[in-house]
């Protein structure tokens, strides 16, 4: 039995980087980033300092490309 992977170059692979191909939900950023609670998620997204997310309907979901992005801006660089 042999399985197909995608090529290297796939976008979805190169676009999500080992990041779920799904929308992720509040409790998942919980467990990424080790939060004390959802509150401190909540608290980042009513201030504008945590990743974007989207409402659907009554459900708060996150893009994990948008998330990977925040990370990325917010990741402290050392001084040369």
């Amino acid at each position: 039995m042999t399985t197909t992977r995608a090529p290297a170059t796939d976008p979805q692979t190169t676009l999500r980087a080992g990041l779920p191909d799904r929308y992720l939900t509040p409790e998942d950023l919980i467990e990424m980033f080790s939060l004390p609670s959802i509150e401190t998620l909540y608290a980042w997204r009513k201030t504008g300092v945590g990743p974007p997310a989207i409402r659907i309907g009554k459900y708060l979901r996150y893009d994990p490309a948008a998330v990977r992005v925040w990370v990325e801006s917010n990741t402290e660089t050392a001084a040369a």
